[in-house]
């Protein structure tokens, strides 16, 4: 028998007051992927990501980790359990110092030693995040809050990490390294992550499997391969066009 997916998301609706955002979704997440979740603006993928970090209270739906739901689970409690988010806009605190951003991801924690450990491999991860430990991350370029944005959430220690929009308003170059690094964490932890993530391009060669998602609906899934040669995801998200 296969295993049971480690995230499950199984017809979740979520609402803005009366305005439905999800329309019961559905989508798994399997250990050790990386799931993409594309769409333009207002398709509902930052909302599927808060839903599952605990930020939004889902109307109708069920939230599963492990086969165990989790949607009456405070958020505090989700980054115990394992789901930790890097947020759209990055979302650092500018007033505390690197070191200070990548202590407060480690809440959750009490091994003061396996957390300067994590703290060291991040820094691996990142080294100029070390350069700059001491220096308030408010001062930080865009770059470098994405990639603190990212260490904070892995000081958590998650099993799924969720990352919003980690392209958003970067150069190329730096988009690249960023998910180069996405693909290190992945491959060397077999942490899972769902990748939100408007650059459909760099999000279908780094991801396994992808979902795409339009005003609230999952209305293709499949392997990133599969996606990329999809003739509407080409026209829609990839500048081709279809031929006739």
């Amino acid at each position: 028998m296969a295993a049971a997916p480690l995230l499950e998301l199984d017809r979740l609706h979520v609402k803005y007051g009366n305005v439905e955002a999800l329309h019961g979704i559905s989508l798994t997440v399997n250990q050790g992927e990386i799931v993409t979740i594309l769409g333009a603006n207002g398709a509902g993928k930052s909302t599927t990501l808060r839903a599952v970090s605990g930020l939004l209270k889902p109307s109708g739906g069920e939230i599963r980790l492990d086969g165990r739901p989790a949607q009456g689970i405070p958020a505090h409690q989700r980054v115990r359990l394992g789901i930790a988010q890097a947020p759209e806009g990055r979302r650092i605190f500018g007033t505390l110092t690197v070191r200070e951003n990548l202590g407060l991801g480690a809440f959750t924690r009490q091994d003061s030693a396996e957390i300067a450990e994590t703290a060291a491999w991040i820094y691996g991860l990142f080294p100029v995040l070390e350069k700059r430990r001491d220096q308030l991350a408010g001062t930080l370029s865009g770059g470098e809050q994405q990639m603190l944005a990212i260490g904070r959430a892995l000081m958590a220690k998650p099993r799924v990490l969720l990352l919003d929009e980690p392209s958003l308003g970067l150069a190329p170059l730096l988009v690249k390294a960023i998910f180069q690094t996405i693909r290190e964490i992945n491959q060397t932890t077999g942490v899972t992550v769902v990748l939100v993530e408007q650059n459909a391009r760099a999000a279908l060669k780094l991801a396994h499997r992808g979902y795409v998602m339009e005003v609230g609906r999952i209305v293709l899934e499949g392997p990133a391969q599969a996606l990329m040669d999809d003739p509407k995801v080409q026209g829609a998200y990839l500048g081709k066009r279809a031929h006739p």
